[in-house]
């Protein structure tokens, strides 16, 4: 690991971006999910999936000083070799369609024009309900029982916070395995069994189709997330197919526009794409798909499934991912 120390001389002294000029060109994917002012709020809902406002605002500075932002439509077109794009290319995208990224990301990208892409739960959009990896964490670290049975008839202790981490990780693994009925069948049976109460929310969690559609107005660009949210290389082709053609369909519909632009979750196995659901998204109408697995997308990559980076929770951290990146490294 690199000290902060020497990676601010690195970042300073340009030998990053000279090493960058000799890997050549790409882009980089930056993944987000939540951007709140109070991150801690919703500490035991979404762990650390969220950015504090002032952070996020901080590393959107970065991007549109240091680098040239781009929406997935000029991703696709640089893929197909029907456009060329600028050196140290970033895209910023969003999973999941949590309220705040209407909220609080958008005004930010609004302010230093950077286009955004917002991958979306259908299911959660619908109902308003947060993604399933968020209410089972929370019925974990709020159960009033002393222990949860798995399948198997194992028996994992909640005495503590690790411990009850320990038995939410591994709920989710058989979690992502499913999907649709069944799967909110297997969240609603733990939650019953642990005697675990709903999270209080203030306000909708999610983004509603008027400012999805507000959203596309404003010249971002939204994608399917699935329907809801299993991890697409562990689920049957059956599901994997209603997973990503009524995601689709259902988009389309709402937003008025071709939805060509979708994100695998990555909930708690690997891996969470596979050739077979390549295939498929190539099959029903999907122009790009973006993963988990880090690194930056070179122009002889598959289109439906690019790699992305983490943003790290600094903005010098971002900084420092986005120049190691382009060197060639990765994060």
């Amino acid at each position: 690991m690199v000290k902060n120390s020497l990676k601010r001389i690195l970042v300073g002294s340009g030998a990053l971006r000279l090493a960058s000029r000799l890997v050549g060109g790409g882009v980089a994917i930056i993944m987000y999910h939540s951007v709140q002012d109070n991150p801690s709020a919703q500490s035991d809902t979404l762990g650390g999936i969220i950015h504090s406002t002032e952070v996020f605002r901080g590393q959107m500075e970065v991007i549109g000083r240091h680098f040239n932002p781009v929406g997935m439509d000029d991703v696709s077109l640089f893929l197909r070799g029907a456009k060329e794009l600028p050196p140290r290319t970033v895209v910023v995208t969003f999973d999941d369609g949590y309220a705040d990224n209407y909220h609080m990301a958008k005004p930010v990208l609004d302010h230093l024009g950077i286009p955004g892409v917002f991958y979306v739960v259908i299911d959660c959009l619908q109902h308003q309900t947060l993604p399933w990896p968020s209410y089972l964490r929370y019925a974990f670290l709020t159960a009033k029982a002393k222990s949860w049975k798995e399948h198997n008839g194992k028996d994992w202790p909640l005495a503590g916070h690790e411990q009850r981490l320990l038995a939410f990780e591994q709920a989710s693994k058989h979690c992502s395995r499913l999907s649709g009925d069944v799967q909110k069948a297997f969240v609603n049976s733990v939650r019953s069994d642990l005697q675990a109460r709903s999270p209080m929310l203030d306000h909708p969690p999610m983004m509603t189709w008027d400012e999805l559609r507000s959203l596309v107005h404003a010249g971002h660009t939204v994608g399917s997330h699935t329907m809801t949210h299993p991890n697409m290389a562990h689920i049957s082709d059956t599901d994997a197919q209603i997973e990503f053609s009524e995601s689709k369909r259902k988009l389309e519909q709402e937003i008025g526009q071709p939805a060509v632009h979708f994100s695998y979750p990555c909930p708690a196995l690997q891996p969470h794409w596979a050739d077979h659901t390549v295939n498929l998204s190539r099959q029903l109408g999907y122009e790009t798909g973006v993963t988990t697995n880090g690194g930056m997308v070179r122009k002889r990559d598959n289109p439906l499934r690019l790699r992305r980076i983490r943003p790290t929770k600094t903005v010098q951290g971002l900084r420092w991912n986005l120049e190691y990146t382009f060197a060639g490294g990765v994060v």
